[in-house]
């Protein structure tokens, strides 16, 4: 489900495991500020390509890349790959993404040390009309040993995280949620959010990988701090929502903040946490109104 996001943010997107940190998906249809954050790092690089198939052949498609003119990229098809799939997979921003990331200055195939010769796409899992993941292997040549890299990529793209803490009567509350989406009834405003990631160096591309090595998901931590009547840490403990006939069931959670890091196995939240304590440590957090 895509979700739009106003001055206020009510939709808590899907995670598979209890999180305080909620994550949202980077393909949304955002306002300003945000759109240009989610957007800052994404631009694709331009690449010619060319499409070809032949009822006895599978499909293939050539891409000349920046970095490797007159070395054409063959992207091939695995068996069982649909001709709507494969193109909607080379056509997809987290194909041209990796590509882009590739030819970076930091890419692997920036220095000219090393040449992409061949993609196979292996599979693609939609989500309604657009690409919610993608696999495929990469075959990299080391030009000086003649060596193959090895290069097998699961790619779901960009993501934010929102940390959610609410204050109530002098004590900070994380707001959890368990299994898919809907709406915990406060109004997240954009305004009001702090970027973490902004804090680090600008080395970094102003994000965090999860799974480096492993996916290329990548994340904008962001914190949301608020204070609210007691009724409504209440209200919030055990609160149920979600459209019973899509199969959605949600269970909101209230924890005290202080037992989050101990408490919780996201990776997301545990980084929100680390970045949120060394920020405050060194005074970076702006005041709370």
């Amino acid at each position: 489900m895509w979700t739009e996001i106003g001055k206020s943010m009510t939709h808590l997107l899907r995670s598979p495991m209890p999180l305080s940190a909620f994550a949202l998906p980077k393909r949304l249809v955002v306002s300003f500020p945000l759109a240009q954050l989610l957007h800052r790092h994404t631009t694709p690089k331009p690449f010619c390509s060319r499409m070809s198939a032949t009822p006895s052949t599978s499909l293939t498609h050539s891409i000349s890349l920046p970095t490797q003119l007159g070395q054409p990229v063959q992207v091939l098809a695995a068996p069982g790959l649909s001709d709507s799939e494969f193109r909607a997979a080379i056509e997809s921003s987290l194909f041209r993404q990796w590509l882009k990331n590739l030819e970076c200055e930091n890419g692997i195939l920036a220095n000219g040390y090393m040449t992409l010769t061949q993609v196979l796409i292996q599979g693609v899992d939609m989500f309604g009309k657009r690409i919610g993941f993608l696999k495929f292997k990469a075959d990299i040549i080391d030009k000086g040993t003649g060596k193959k890299v090895p290069g097998i990529v699961f790619a779901r793209g960009p993501a934010v995280t929102v940390l959610i803490l609410l204050e109530s009567e002098g004590t900070t509350y994380a707001v959890l949620t368990e299994q898919v989406e809907e709406e915990i009834g406060i109004r997240l405003k954009l305004e009001d959010m702090v970027d973490l990631t902004a804090f680090l160096d600008p080395s970094t591309g102003f994000k965090v990988f999860p799974s480096p090595g492993g996916c290329d998901e990548e994340l904008g931590l962001f914190l949301y701090r608020g204070r609210v009547d007691k009724n409504i840490i209440t209200q919030l403990e055990g609160k149920e929502t979600g459209c019973v006939k899509h199969g959605e069931l949600i269970k909101v959670r209230v924890v005290p903040y202080e037992k989050l890091w101990h408490t919780t196995p996201d990776a997301k939240a545990l980084m929100a946490i680390a970045i949120y304590e060394m920020a405050k440590k060194e005074g970076l957090l702006p005041q709370q109104s």
